[in-house]
């Protein structure tokens, strides 16, 4: 069954997307397997794409978990960043060798929508010096700020002793607050809030989401592993199922590479029929052309068509000629066609000369 590529930074509602997409098709009785990070370190990390060495030890699990589960009766969704456009070949390379369709759905962000991703919102949430982050974070005082009661708090004044003391102690509580827990990129939105899955390992690091927005290879519908492409801004737009389940279930796979390809079944005495056919063919052309001129119609042995003599031939030539015949030959091999391998011959012989 087919193979489903989410794409998209962090952030920007893959997780959610998948889920919808997994019920969906669950719906429809289809089994749906969702591999994730969580699913390969066994606990999501962001840290991870911070180390290239961890990072490509993922990509790796990522890839043999899909090659476990990819087959022609169940559903794979990878529900990752995979922001490589090399990864994405290498998915895309899967889906052909197990011969199933695959599409990609591109997640982004409201405002984030380029040519070149970019952290919407980073600079400005900087200059307000405030954290805005998508899950409730432990306050002081063992008191831990409650999920919907917004992603910042106003500072306490402790002291009044004057405003040169109350406006040192704001400062002072700010910066805790903002090194306290990363920024995120952009405000959240309550649809976001609610979706955004909970993370047992760190966030993602205000530097950390510059980084991967640079490394971040957009997917192009011009490339064939991008194909077909559906980009989504945002919650608020649905779900084109329809379109999935047509790009899914209607559209034919990717054609194999031949070179990837076992080759068919022939018998032991192919290739010595082959080279035997072959040498008679050009025996007796040697010795037709012996007696005949230009404008005659040879009749060969073995052969029921005839070959049209334009000018004498040599041996080398000819020997030429059928050492191609005999690699081509060999590279689809049929025995269905061993009792027409001398017409064959014959008539490559005459496209050939002419």
């Amino acid at each position: 069954m087919p193979l489903v590529v989410f794409c998209g930074l962090p952030y920007s509602g893959k997780s959610r997307r998948a889920e919808e997409l997994r019920g969906a098709l669950a719906a429809d009785g289809r089994v749906v397997h969702v591999v994730d990070d969580a699913a390969v370190l066994g606990a999501e990390d962001a840290a991870v794409y911070g180390d290239s060495v961890r990072e490509k030890a993922l990509r790796g699990a990522l890839r043999a978990a899909v090659e476990r589960r990819l087959s022609r009766h169940d559903v794979v969704i990878l529900d990752s960043l995979n922001y490589i456009k090399g990864f994405r070949y290498e998915l895309y390379c899967l889906a052909r060798a197990a011969r199933t369709p695959l599409c990609l759905v591109y997640c982004v962000r409201p405002g984030g929508l380029s040519e070149e991703p970019q952290v919407a919102g980073l600079e400005e949430n900087r200059n307000r010096n405030v954290s805005v982050s998508w899950r409730p974070r432990a306050e002081e005082g063992g008191r831990p700020l409650e999920a919907g009661t917004g992603a910042f708090r106003e500072p306490r004044l402790v002291d009044s002793a004057g405003n040169g003391r109350i406006q040192a102690d704001v400062s002072k509580e700010l910066v805790q607050e903002e090194t306290r827990a990363p920024d995120f990129p952009a405000l959240m939105t309550p649809e976001f809030e609610k979706s955004a899955k909970p993370m047992s390992g760190d966030f993602y690091t205000p530097e950390l989401l510059e980084a991967l927005a640079l490394r971040f290879e957009a997917p192009d519908s011009r490339n064939r592993w991008d194909r077909p492409l559906f980009t989504l801004v945002g919650l608020e737009e649905p779900l084109p199922l329809a379109e999935i389940r047509a790009a899914l279930f209607e559209n034919r796979a990717p054609p194999p590479h031949q070179s990837t390809q076992s080759q068919p079944l022939a018998s032991g005495s192919f290739l010595h029929q082959l080279d035997q056919i072959t040498s008679q063919v050009l025996a007796g052309l040697m010795e037709a052309q012996k007696s005949a001129v230009p404008g005659d119609l040879l009749k060969l042995p073995g052969t029921t068509e005839h070959l049209r003599f334009t000018r004498p031939l040599t041996m080398a030539e000819l020997s030429r000629l059928r050492r191609q015949f005999i690699s081509y030959t060999k590279m689809h091999p049929n025995n269905e066609n061993l009792p027409q391998l001398a017409n064959m011959f014959l008539q490559y012989l005459s496209q050939s000369l002419h």
